[in-house]
């Protein structure tokens, strides 16, 4: 009786956990895709107005760019406080900075009303939210994994990456509901709203993340007096080739989602002939084939291995990359939906679903906080926000070929699979170079002290 009630408690906390990990990277995303899309056509006319409209778009998009510069910073200031006092009081503070961020957002006066103190508070409350995004998603991925049964991490870790897709799909209907406002009614305060329901999501997270405890890994640490003082020091003396692995990682899981999803929005309907509105509708269906392909690919990893997974969707993701772009030439409706679901849907989850869990699994608890939100900020900034302007870059200086932005995606995925191949060698020196320096100490501290 004792252990079906044993049993029945930790299937309970598992759902709360995965509910908990999955809840903050769905309002990341939710409020990243919010942001992104009134870039397109509210905040340059509300908040960055110019006589000229370029301008005032590119001032826009510049903003929305800002994050992810912000959230390596925000990544080394909360990983700090998750590795030394932990990971759920850690959430806990970057979900309300998050929630109260984006609500302001909603909240704003615009350029109108009260000049230039607008667009200045709305790019504070971007900074706000990159700080906080920079410490979520190690923390939502580490609560996840650090509360898995050791057979199911794969799953368990795949769980957060599932808020990227749904996060998209949310703030897609959103504006979409919105948008059927007349126009005066969406100027006035239509879009504002999706920004101020965010609020419920947050709520719904941290009711759920209260009712948790620690992590049984770093509980186990704290208990051991095994935590770090200086994480970030740590981290970077002990573990920087992990690092490294960890940024060659994500290059390939964040790159080809911004071409997948974002860059093939303006590429088809302004390079290509294509509606708007059947591109979009190809992005969504993907995106929806996608959140369930993740779980369902971290599941496998528990079978196969993280690696043996990661390495497969990285390099389908290298040969499906001038095939992308072919169907797209078809310049038929149908060759959209199958490029888009197909590299978004089915061949990309297999990269993300595996990539928090395998870097998890090359730090130790000590620095893991640390170690895998350096690898995954870091990776997004040099290869996720870059990835649209480099391909529209491209397209410029080849005359709207696309072959070159299909080479782009293959080096990529060449860093990836070279990066995440060298893991294990990487893991075992590291681990050997500790050991030496720890014997050292020991030697040194039980050495005979001499007059």
């Amino acid at each position: 009786m004792v252990q079906k009630q044993s049993a029945v408690g930790e299937r309970v906390t598992n759902r709360r956990v995965l509910i908990g990990s999955l809840s903050g990277s769905v309002i990341e995303w939710f409020d990243f895709f919010l942001y992104a899309t009134a870039a397109g056509f509210v905040f340059d006319r509300y908040f960055f107005p110019t006589d000229d409209p370029l301008v005032s778009l590119m001032l826009s998009y510049l903003s929305l760019a800002l994050t992810f510069f912000i959230r390596p910073f925000g990544g080394i200031v909360f990983a700090h406080i998750g590795d030394r006092i932990g990971r759920k009081r850690t959430l806990v503070i970057t979900l309300s900075m998050m929630g109260v961020a984006t609500v302001a957002i909603g909240l704003l006066p615009t350029h109108a009303q009260i000049g230039l103190l607008a667009p200045a508070l709305l790019i504070l409350c971007r900074v706000v939210q990159g700080l906080a995004v920079g410490g979520e998603w190690g923390g939502a991925l580490l609560l996840a994994y650090e509360y898995a049964p050791e057979r199911r991490r794969g799953f368990f870790g795949s769980v957060p990456q599932m808020g990227i897709t749904i996060g998209m799909l949310l703030s897609t209907l959103a504006f979409s509901a919105m948008s059927q406002l007349p126009d005066d009614q969406f100027a006035a305060w239509g879009w504002r709203v999706p920004f101020i329901a965010s609020i419920l999501l947050v709520i719904i997270g941290l009711w759920i993340r209260q009712g948790l405890d620690e992590t049984p890994a770093f509980r186990e640490a704290r208990g051991a007096g095994d935590v770090e003082k200086l994480p970030l020091t740590a981290t970077l003396r002990d573990h920087w080739r992990s690092v490294l692995v960890a940024i060659g990682a994500k290059v390939t899981e964040t790159a080809p989602f911004y071409i997948f999803a974002v860059f093939v929005v303006s590429y088809a309907t302004g390079v290509l002939t294509f509606d708007q509105s059947t591109v979009l509708n190809a992005v969504s269906l993907g995106a929806l084939v996608s959140t369930l392909m993740i779980p369902a690919a971290g599941a496998l990893s528990d079978r196969l291995g993280r690696r043996p997974v990661y390495l497969g969707g990285a390099l389908l993701i290298g040969l499906f990359a001038a095939p992308f772009f072919m169907l797209l030439g078809l310049a038929v409706d149908w060759a959209v939906y199958v490029a888009v679901i197909i590299g978004l849907g089915v061949i990309w989850p297999a990269v993300t679903a595996t990539l928090g869990t395998m870097t998890s699994e090359i730090f130790t608890t000590r620095v893991r906080y640390t170690g895998i939100t350096l690898g995954y900020q870091i990776g997004a900034a040099l290869a996720g926000g870059t990835a649209p302007l480099i391909a529209t870059w491209l397209l410029a200086q080849f005359d709207d070929a696309w072959w070159p932005i299909a080479v782009y995606l293959g080096a990529l995925a060449a860093v990836s699979l070279a990066a995440v191949a060298s893991a294990p060698r990487v893991t075992r020196r590291e681990t050997a170079l500790i050991a030496s320096r720890r014997a050292a100490q020991n030697a040194r501290h039980d050495a005979p002290q001499t007059v």
